[in-house]
């Protein structure tokens, strides 16, 4: 997955918008003001995505290009390598497994909205 192909798709999900919180080379989607995929733009070396803790370990057991949480919390993010080792495919489903795990856990009102 190119970083443009990771753009878009991200940005097609309901209420999702991009950052630069981190400095203008990391950028960053929310959905109701909480990241759910973050990268870094001028690398695009991997892609930061939430994960359910025990997905994310199965997740890392099977799949050499996905680890613990680049300086975020291992418990619930997993870095995902964009080397090609994961298909695209993948990529799209965990990138959207991350989106509704933020969005089940917005306030009701917001989920509605969205």
């Amino acid at each position: 997955m190119h970083i443009e192909a990771f753009r878009e798709f991200c940005l097609h999900l309901p209420g999702a918008t991009e950052d630069f919180p981190f400095g203008e080379e990391t950028l960053v989607f929310k959905v109701g003001g909480k990241m759910f995929a973050l990268t870094d733009m001028d690398t695009f070396e991997s892609i930061n995505l939430k994960c359910e803790p025990e997905k994310a370990v199965e997740l890392r057991e099977q799949y050499e290009g996905v680890l613990p949480g680049y300086h975020m919390n291992k418990k619930h993010w997993n870095t995902v390598l964009t080397d090609g080792s994961v298909p695209d495919v993948l990529l799209k489903e965990w990138i959207r497994d991350s989106y509704e795990l933020v969005v089940q856990s917005l306030p009701k009102k917001v989920r509605e909205c969205l």
